[in-house]
């Protein structure tokens, strides 16, 4: 059975204040949904210590970027293995906005994959087509690419370490969202991508993102090619967080 996971990106968001008014109620209401979902926050790198303190190991932890280099002279960039060493088991790679505001490429994105891999996190690739690819009819051409591309260099056991979540641009914080068909019909065919690349599609877990709330959470979940969600705003609101983690169908 695939894993059903909800993500929370916190974006460029937080404070100390945050973490310790927000991390504490969702580990309280989290209890019991183990068997349901795995959660994850994902907060920005310099409060994973203190997410991971008041967490005290209920909940699993990623970081939202990491560097596509091992180790050097880069200033201000984060390596893979720093993450796992401050406790992360979950990289972000490819997020639209850091393909649209800093201009990573697929061959960029591909190469962080592989230092994700070789650290022994899982990578959560992000595809997702803009408004205009959509409606030029151009919306799975571009997220196929994207997934041949930003996995080219996965084989064999590695692809126990992904997990790909599609997030359409159009409705990262617009408050539009894909129709539970439409996303439906997008992650079978990111499943039916993955068969050509001889990786186990039916056993890799394949995310929603894009204004996912507490009153879509249900109808997304209960598709049978949605595993779960990368979560964005709604993340930063306990009460709206633990109500999608709880979303799914039971028994699912």
């Amino acid at each position: 059975m695939r894993r059903k996971i909800v993500a929370g990106n916190w974006k460029m968001n937080g404070s100390k204040d945050l973490v310790q008014q927000l991390v504490g109620v969702i580990c309280d209401r989290a209890v019991g949904l183990d068997d349901a979902a795995e959660v994850v926050v994902i907060p920005p790198a310099p409060y994973v210590p203190l997410v991971q303190q008041q967490s005290d190991g209920k909940l699993a932890l990623g970081v939202q970027n990491v560097s596509e280099w091992q180790s050097g002279a880069y200033t201000g960039e984060v390596s893979a293995d720093m993450a796992k060493d401050l406790g992360c088991s979950f990289v972000l790679v490819g997020h639209s906005e850091r393909r649209q505001l800093f201009g990573e490429s697929d061959d960029v994105v591909a190469r962080k994959v592989e230092r994700v891999l070789e650290s022994g996190l899982t990578a959560v690739l992000c595809v997702g087509e803009t408004l205009e690819q959509r409606d030029a009819g151009e919306a799975e051409q571009v997220v196929a690419e994207q997934v041949r591309r930003g996995l080219a260099g996965v084989a064999g056991d590695q692809w126990e370490g992904i997990v790909v979540a599609y997030e359409p641009v159009w409705a990262i914080g617009t408050g539009k969202t894909a129709t539970a068909e439409d996303a439906q019909a997008m992650h079978a065919e990111i499943r039916s991508v993955l068969k050509t690349m001889d990786a186990p599609a039916e056993e890799i877990s394949v995310l929603y993102g894009g204004s996912v709330k507490a009153d879509n959470a249900a109808a997304l979940f209960s598709e049978p090619d949605i595993d779960g969600g990368l979560i964005g705003g709604a993340s930063l609101k306990a009460d709206e967080f633990i109500s999608i983690c709880r979303s799914f169908p039971a028994g699912s």
